[in-house]
């Protein structure tokens, strides 16, 4: 055997040795989810990755002892500079931009590292860690705020290891993960997925497809926030919809434009959603967050580039 061919067996063998199955993989498109927002932005990140693993030697790879934690390290690397630069390209986005919703199909949408010890709150944040409401506080925070805040509260990294990813020094970067989670607590409110969501959320639907608007009043909270985004593919609301009436005016008439769309119930990032499908074609995914009894916040995704994982 020549010493290229040998070279690429061992590489081979490496590779085997490193990724006896796909859950590593699964945890690091996981973490780049949190971090970017959409499973091709992930899966990109994911696959920059592994480029760069094995642009190294194959003598500087062997002395690595935790080829996990490099990968980890250096995919965070990779997601902040992405995070970065998504500012600009979000600037241009036609209308409302919200992060790509995943499906429970998605198996690696619960991995996440045990935090045995840790208080309620933090159960709560590892419970909601993919849900669209904490999703949606992530994309207001600063790239530094968001990477501190999600390899500390969601991942459990220390801040010394964090401080080695992102360049600051542990104590900013202890800051930087409090001002992420004071972010959390006053534009979101956890609650774990429960009988009572699914409940409000087929109250939701059967009101919506009936047209009850007395029904509507009653399940939708007086001040409800809804944001839909289309991309400037398809038709949706250029600005957030404020308040009850406004909502109810929307899906009503959504619902009158397209009388075939089948309304179900599904699983969306981890907690009860509703579908919207057109000839067994998912055209619109939908998130709520329920708060005493009533759904307080919807999330409408209706870009078809956000929704390919669903069809």
């Amino acid at each position: 055997m020549n010493k290229q061919k040998q070279a690429e067996c061992e590489a081979d063998d490496n590779l085997v040795q490193v990724y006896p199955e796909d859950s590593e993989r699964f945890k690091l498109e996981s973490l780049a989810y949190r971090f970017l927002g959409t499973i091709p932005d992930a899966e990109d990140a994911v696959q920059e990755t592994y480029l760069r693993w094995y642009k190294l030697p194959h003598s500087e790879r062997k002395q690595i002892i935790s080829p996990i934690a490099w990968q980890r390290t250096t995919l965070t690397r990779i997601c902040f500079d992405k995070l970065k630069s998504a500012k600009s390209k979000r600037e241009i986005y036609i209308g409302e931009w919200l992060p790509e919703p995943v499906s429970q199909d998605e198996s690696w949408t619960s991995v996440f590292e045990s935090s045995e010890g840790t208080d309620p709150v933090d159960h709560l944040i590892l419970a909601n860690s993919v849900s669209m409401a904490l999703m949606v506080v992530l994309e207001k925070m600063t790239p530094a705020e968001r990477i501190s805040f999600i390899l500390h509260d969601v991942f459990q990294y220390s801040f010394e290891e964090i401080s080695e990813i992102v360049r600051r020094t542990p104590q900013a970067c202890r800051q930087l993960a409090s001002s992420g989670r004071k972010r959390i607590g006053q534009e979101s409110h956890f609650t774990r997925p429960s009988a009572e969501h699914s409940r409000v959320n087929a109250a939701f639907r059967a009101a919506w497809v009936t047209g009850n608007i007395k029904d509507l009043v009653a399940v939708l909270d007086e001040h409800a926030y809804a944001v839909t985004d289309g991309g400037g593919f398809v038709s949706a609301a250029t600005e957030p919809l404020f308040g009850r009436d406004a909502i109810i005016n929307f899906f009503l008439s959504a619902f009158e434009r397209r009388s075939d769309l089948r309304i179900e119930d599904a699983v969306v990032n981890g907690e009860p959603g509703l579908i919207g499908k057109v000839d067994d074609r998912t055209i619109t995914v939908i998130s709520t967050c329920v708060r005493e009894g009533r759904i307080c916040d919807i999330w409408v995704m209706r870009n078809p580039e956000k929704l390919t994982g669903w069809n």
